[in-house]
């Protein structure tokens, strides 16, 4: 079975319009999101799955026992954070999800094209060895895109010592 054309599809003006105005209101609505730089994702400390039920245990003694939290720890901050966070939850993986998916169709329609244009060139390299009209501009112009030692191109001669 052949591979050459997997995906067939055209999104409309007016499709992209909303897609673009569905991505805008979620920036809209997520004001606060912020980026970091690969430095800061390396040195940030980690909440990962291990670190949940340390954090309900926290959670229950700040509330029970707040004479032990820091004077520099605003508990209202805190909470606030585990609010947004659970929120965030409730969503990310959807949109990571369609992220990679979007990524992995922008990579697989790029290679359908990528192999089409190498099929075209090879056409084309093809009718310009065999002299026919016109095809050696056209090949002598895409093979810009292939800059490596070519059999027509002369060897240099060696440095003497």
């Amino acid at each position: 079975m052949s591979n050459d054309n997997r995906i067939s599809a055209v999104l409309s003006d007016e499709d992209v319009a909303t897609v673009q105005g569905a991505l805008a209101a979620i920036r809209g609505v997520l004001p606060f999101l912020v980026t970091l730089s690969v430095q800061e994702r390396r040195e940030l400390p980690k909440m990962g799955p291990k670190s949940i039920g340390f954090d309900e245990k926290c959670t229950t003694y700040m509330g029970n026992r707040a004479e032990f939290v820091p004077g520099f720890v605003e508990l209202a901050e805190v909470q606030k954070d585990r609010t947004l966070r659970a929120q965030l939850l409730r969503f990310a993986a959807e949109l990571q999800t369609l992220a990679t998916s979007v990524d992995d169709t922008v990579q697989l329609v790029s290679s359908e094209v990528w192999m089409a244009d190498l099929a075209y060139y090879q056409s084309v390299r093809e009718a310009a060895h065999r002299s026919r009209a016109g095809a050696q501009d056209i090949y002598d112009d895409l093979r810009q895109r292939f800059p490596g030692t070519r059999a027509n191109q002369a060897t240099p001669e060696p440095a003497a010592a």
